[in-house]
Order: structure tokens, then sequence, then C-alpha cells
């Protein structure tokens, strides 16, 4: 028998949670147990019931989504005990909150079944797993908007970062993603074994360092796996030269 996931469905329009019952009802791998509201009903019906999955509404009034995953989170002290959160919300701004709280997905309304189907997936494969990776004070993927959806880039796959005003530029392949942060706050979430501050308008993946090089009068740059040369900043220079042992 395929095994199926307790799923507690919570929003406060009606028409959405209707929306979301005919999606779920499509597919096996969910047994829908119940429906809330709000905010305070869903934490009623999670202790209740206890769900192995809550497709969790981000704005409610008074309780939102992520008071209440927040609330899940301090309630139920072993995380394998833990139903697992998907995010459904029609606003791309709260992504960073929501996996702070260790959400297994956030997709943006309308919902579609085959990008609900990949939220489910992963829902399964942390199951699976016997839980989701030991939590770290660093952060290990993003979610950047990318046409209807929000798409993961894993943190290790990002080599270089550069700001833009209030936006940094996640750097992946020859690929490209703006994220609403500004660099100085993602550089306090950054592992500082993997990333390094250059120049106060870009970080770094060491690996992705080749080398340094002295430019004269005090001017040092990083060389890199493939493009130009990075001027190291004379604030980041002691730093960048004790990553390499001078």
């Amino acid at each position: 028998m395929t095994e199926t996931l307790a799923t507690l469905i919570v929003d406060d329009e009606p028409l959405a949670v209707e929306r979301m019952q005919v999606i779920c009802a499509r597919m096996p791998q969910l047994r829908i147990v119940g429906t809330a509201g709000d905010g305070a009903a869903a934490l009623r019906m999670i202790e209740a019931l206890t769900p192995d999955l809550v497709l969790l509404d981000m704005t409610m009034p008074q309780v939102d989504g992520l008071s209440v995953a927040r609330r899940i989170a301090e309630t139920v002290a072993d995380p394998a005990d833990r139903p697992a959160v998907v995010f459904v919300t029609a606003h791309d701004s709260f992504a960073v909150e929501a996996f702070d709280l260790d959400a297994v997905d956030y997709v943006l309304k309308p919902v579609a079944q085959d990008r609900l189907e990949r939220a489910i997936d992963r829902a399964f494969n942390r199951r699976g797993s016997g839980r989701a990776p030991q939590p770290t004070p660093w952060i290990e993927e993003f979610w950047v908007p990318h046409r209807s959806e929000l798409l993961r880039i894993a943190a290790a796959d990002v080599h270089r970062i550069d700001a833009e005003r209030d936006y940094v530029r996640l750097h992946v392949g020859e690929t490209s993603h703006l994220l609403l942060e500004t660099i100085g706050s993602l550089e306090e979430r950054l592992d500082p074994e993997s990333f390094i501050r250059v120049h106060r308008s870009t970080i770094l993946k060491k690996d992705f360092i080749t080398g340094l090089r002295h430019e004269g009068l005090g001017v040092w740059s990083a060389e890199i796996a493939k493009g130009e040369p990075v001027r190291i900043g004379r604030t980041h220079l002691k730093a960048v030269k004790a990553m390499a042992g001078r």
C-alpha cells in the first residue's frame, strides 16, 4: 500500500480551502484529515489530529502562518515529531522567515498540482530520512522568485554574491538570481568556513578563489575560477590574507 500523509489544510479563504481540497483529492499520497480557517483553530487541530503535513496559508488575521509554525516548533520538542509544513501564499516576501522555521517548501498561489507534488515529494524525502538535516546556524539554501514560483538554490552551489542596493545577486554557474536581502545581513548567515567577504559589495565562495594577486601600492585582487579578478577592499584584506595563511 502506498504511504499517505495525513494532511491538514489551513487557510482563511473558503474558496482557497476548497481549491486545495480538490487538488489534494487528485493526489493519492495525501489523506485530508481536516481543514482550519484561522491560525488558532489550526493549532488546536494540530494538537488533536497530529497530522503528518500542514498546508499552511501565510497571511491570516490575528495568528498568521509564521506564528503557527513558530508555535509548532516551540511546543513539539522533538523535530521528528513535528508535522512537515508547506507554506501556501500569494506573497513571495516571507520566504526567508519561512525557511528559518524549517519549512519543507513555500508554494505560491494560485497553486498548480505539479508544483504541490514537488513539495509533497520533499515532505516524503524528509520523512524517509528520519528527519530533516540537523539545524545549523548557517543558511543552507535560498528560495528566490522565479516566474510563478520560488526556486530552491543550495548555498553550496552559489559561487559569488554581489550587492545591488537592497538586493543581492546570487551567481550559480552561468546564471544569476536576485534576492531581496542586504549583503550585510546575508553575510551574517553564511558559513564563514565556505564564504568570505572580499569587498563591501562582493562575497565569494572560498573554493571559487584560485589565488591572490598583488597589484601594487597595497592593492590586492582575488583571482577566481571564471571571470575577471575581484578587487579586495582594504577593510577585508586582512581576513582574506588570513584565509591564505598570510
